[in-house]
């Protein structure tokens, strides 16, 4: 019978997307406004960063967006969404580094792995 667990190069890309799912499912929803925007990035880095074999969480808000969406609102904050935020997770598991990100393609907030390497 053959050797069926993962690798670390399979288990280190899952952690990527377990990083990815708790960020984006945590966060959805979240009032933002330019004026909030780095403070919530900077809470979304270090909820993130908490958990287990990341090394590292960039976000980057694009207050451009929200300006554009609140522009002709009736408020002064609107809902966050994959629309108005890259981010990239940088993964250490076992020896085996995984950069991955979310950018917004075609539409929708799209979760990719960029890279890995021993």
């Amino acid at each position: 019978m053959s050797d069926t667990r993962p690798t670390d190069r399979e288990t280190a890309c899952f952690e990527a997307g377990i990083k990815f799912g708790s960020l984006y499912h945590q966060f959805a929803g979240t009032p933002v406004s330019p004026g909030s925007a780095d403070s919530l990035a900077t809470a979304m880095e270090a909820a993130i960063e908490n958990q287990p074999h990341c090394d590292e969480v960039v976000v980057d808000v694009h207050e451009d967006r929200l300006r554009e969406e609140l522009a002709d609102g009736p408020a002064d904050y609107t809902e966050l969404t994959g629309k108005f935020v890259d981010v990239d997770i940088y993964i250490d598991y076992e020896g085996i580094f995984v950069h991955a990100h979310m950018r917004m393609t075609e539409g929708y907030p799209l979760m990719d792995v960029v890279e890995v390497r021993e």
